[in-house]
């Protein structure tokens, strides 16, 4: 088998007997990297340091990585000037931070009678967050309720 010294030169092709003890010469392990290579292509090196500097790499890029958060507002067909107001505030606020937003319009009982209403409501938020924010695809009914999902400009 080929074998790299600690320091990564190539020692060259040596026995596996005679790499074993060079690795025990050396206070480390002999960690095989390239198996289906011919010869196959062994390193000495203390493994348990290797697994700890690779764990450590993989936390730094997961630190670097910004998630996306889909954000949900649930209305009603039936809310106040105010509430829907309140509700656009925060929309604005979760957009602009990145995340993506999820609007719900919630049916109960006999105001599924009247679509109209909620789609009402829903093209008034389109209105009002038309200047940051736009739909990703038309608003679908799902069970009770009319779903609309938006994305930063």
């Amino acid at each position: 088998m080929r074998v790299i010294d600690p320091d990564g030169q190539q020692i060259g092709i040596i026995e596996k007997s005679k790499a074993l003890e060079l690795a025990e010469k050396y206070n480390l392990d002999l960690v095989e990297i390239a198996p289906n290579a011919s010869p196959p292509v062994c390193r000495i090196m203390d493994y348990g340091k290797y697994k700890y500097q690779l764990s450590k790499k993989e936390k730094e890029s997961k630190k670097k990585q910004h998630t996306i958060h889909i954000k949900e507002i649930r209305l009603r067909p039936t809310i106040d000037e105010h509430d829907i107001e309140f509700k656009m505030k925060q929309a604005r606020k979760f957009i602009e931070e990145g995340n993506r937003l999820r609007i719900r319009i919630l049916f109960r009982g006999r105001q599924m009678a009247h679509p109209e209403l909620g789609e009402a409501i829903l093209h008034r938020v389109q209105n009002e967050l038309d200047d940051v924010a736009q739909m990703e695809k038309n608003p679908m009914q799902e069970g009770r309720s009319i779903v609309a999902n938006f994305i930063k400009k």
